[in-house]
């Protein structure tokens, strides 16, 4: 039997194998199964594992995660609407089971992708199916490739397995902050859409999905911008958090919806070396620890009203990432390596739905549109085009105008009074939030650092409601809402889960598939 040794405290300077001998005598190698950084005060930042050891005379065994397939492919084939984590883990877990589906996507490959959103960086031209939130990979793809998640889903080492598969770094099994990289899962994402097209999924980017197809209730397809009408007995809406259009036309077609509670604010600015010494104090470079992370929260229970930190990215970029011509959004993402000179996090307040918006059910998608559209107006002022709003850290907190320092955005920045912008509640959490966040890591208010707008994208402010046990909406059988845009997740991770567990109830209501967990 091997060994499985938990909470194992290993040194930055110690060297693994060797401890293992000593501890494991003559032991047959060993395999990580979890690795966190505890670099908390008055202690040496060391390692903490858990580690699976085989003994002398065994060998690691590795379990293949092996789908139960379909004993013949159907006629009607389900039909995924768009190609984020939801809807490629989905076709993934469709074609794995010998089920046919086809997949549309508004944008494009992944490497046309790219080139719309460079000219929306550098010049300001924005391609409305082709940006940061739009085409192959969707918002993930721009994101840092994060793949740490609150949730327990049975389904996280199935989509851990394949992304490694497909070319993931494998450490992405046992890190405890794991990530891919925005460079790296740029390539992980083709070799999966290969996969997919060779093994029985039809892709067709460009395709904007227009109008679902309804008869009575019930969801039976769908129309593209072409005109073209595909039919389905299951549709699953994987559209992101950002596809304000499919959600116009549900509340049109009288799909049932709900008001969701969302986070808006900031993203947030530090040198990396910074947090390096807040974090890891005089071990700030060492170069087993890497860029340091943190993650930040506080709540006023009066108020009921949160600030915390989202999206962490060391080492990382700003990145402007909206989808209208005349609205500003930003974002972060690190590479692989996490090696730029910055380190970013939004820094967001929570805004609850039935306090801030009562029965206006698309309340927080009119205030996200407008706060974007204050931005955009904002940069236009500032004699700019294309840029994203930026103010100083100390400027902000003091209500005033002042220079900026250079930062990371591909995109520029110019300065303007963000604290102006943003609604007096949200500013007024921020500036507490500060200040809690100062006394946890002492020089978080740092002259150095500095704000970017707007932080608006953290998820969708509506829900489509599905029912418990089938997953269909709740209105419209036939229909099965995904992922982020559906109000059912909230990172790559948990995405690709959801899309995961809607596939597994798909096969096994429609095409009789023995689902067992994995």
């Amino acid at each position: 039997m091997s060994k499985i040794l938990n909470d194992l405290k290993v040194d930055i300077d110690e060297d693994l194998t060797e401890r293992l001998a000593w501890m494991v005598p003559g032991n047959n190698g060993y395999r990580l199964l979890r690795q966190s950084v505890d670099a908390r005060q008055r202690t040496r930042p060391h390692f903490v594992m858990t580690v699976e050891v085989a003994e002398a005379g065994e060998t690691l065994q590795t379990e293949k995660i092996v789908l139960e397939k379909v004993s013949s492919p159907p006629q009607e084939r389900p039909i995924v609407v768009g190609s984020g984590p939801a809807g490629l883990f989905a076709a993934l877990r469709f074609v794995e089971r010998g089920i046919p589906c086809l997949l549309l996507e508004r944008g494009s490959e992944s490497a046309e992708r790219i080139k719309g959103i460079n000219q929306y960086w550098r010049y300001g031209k924005l391609d409305p199916d082709n940006n940061v939130c739009f085409g192959e990979g969707g918002a993930g793809l721009y994101s840092d490739g994060k793949l740490i998640t609150r949730i327990k889903s049975p389904h996280i080492p199935y989509v851990l397995d394949r992304l490694v598969q497909f070319g993931a770094p494998e450490e992405i099994k046992w890190l405890s902050n794991p990530h891919v990289g925005s460079d790296r899962i740029r390539r992980v994402i083709p070799f999966m859409r290969e996969y997919l097209k060779a093994n029985g999924c039809e892709i067709r980017f460009n395709s904007q999905v227009t109008e679902l197809v309804v008869e009575g209730k019930s969801v039976t397809g769908v129309k593209i911008k072409t005109g073209e009408v595909f039919k389905s007995p299951a549709v699953i809406l994987a559209t992101g958090h950002s596809a304000e259009d499919i959600l116009f036309h549900l509340r049109d077609l009288g799909v049932d919806l709900e008001g969701k509670s969302f986070a808006m604010g900031l993203r947030i600015e530090h040198p990396q070396s910074q947090i390096n010494r807040i974090q890891y104090r005089e071990y700030g470079e060492h170069p087993k620890l890497g860029s340091a992370n943190y993650r930040l929260a506080d709540h006023d229970h009066k108020t009921g009203l949160g600030v915390y930190s989202f999206c962490m990215c060391p080492g990382g970029y700003v990145l402007s990432s909206g989808t209208e011509s005349d609205g500003i959004v930003c974002n972060g993402m690190s590479n692989y390596k996490r090696n730029s000179p910055f380190a970013n996090a939004a820094i967001v307040v929570s805004v609850d739905h039935e306090k801030n918006f009562g029965s206006d059910l698309f309340g927080g998608m009119k205030m996200r549109r407008e706060l974007e559209q204050k931005s955009y107006v904002s940069i236009l002022d500032a004699g700019g085009t294309r840029e994203l709003p930026a103010q100083s850290l100390p400027d902000f907190i003091a209500g005033r105008t002042g220079a900026l320092r250079t930062g990371s955005s591909p995109s520029g920045a110019l300065s303007v009074r963000l604290d102006q912008i943003l609604p007096s509640f949200i500013r007024q959490r921020l500036l507490e939030g500060l200040e809690r966040f100062d006394r946890n890591m002492k020089g978080f208010i740092s002259p150095e650092a500095q704000f970017y707008g707007v932080e608006s994208r953290t998820s969708c402010p509506i829900r489509v409601t599905r029912d418990e046990e089938t997953l269909e909406s709740t209105s419209h059988p036939g229909l099965y809402p995904a992922g982020e845009g559906a109000g059912y997740a909230g990172g790559i991770t948990s995405a690709a889960c959801d899309g995961v567990r809607i596939a597994d109830r798909i096969a096994q209501a429609l095409y009789r598939v023995e689902t067992r967990i994995s």
